[in-house]
C-alpha cells in the first residue's frame, strides 16, 4: 500500500513541475487540474505494469 502511496506522491510532483514547465513554454494557463489527472494516469499504469510483470528470477537454460 505504501509503494502506491509514494508512487502517486512523486508522480503529482513531477506532473505538476512537468504541467508548470510545459504551460510556461507554450505560454498558455497553468491547471493544477491537468497535472493531477495525469498524476493518476500515471499512478494507475505503474500498478497495471507491475501487477503484469514476473517477480521470480527466469531460469538459465
Amino acid at each position: 500500500m505504501m509503494r502506491y502511496f509514494w508512487t502517486l506522491f512523486w508522480a503529482f510532483l513531477l506532473t505538476q513541475m512537468l504541467t508548470y514547465v510545459v504551460s510556461s513554454m507554450l505560454g498558455i494557463a497553468y491547471k493544477f487540474e491537468t497535472g493531477l489527472l495525469l498524476a493518476i494516469v500515471f499512478t494507475v499504469f505503474v500498478a497495471i505494469i507491475t501487477a503484469v510483470i514476473p517477480n521470480e528470477p527466469k531460469e538459465s537454460h
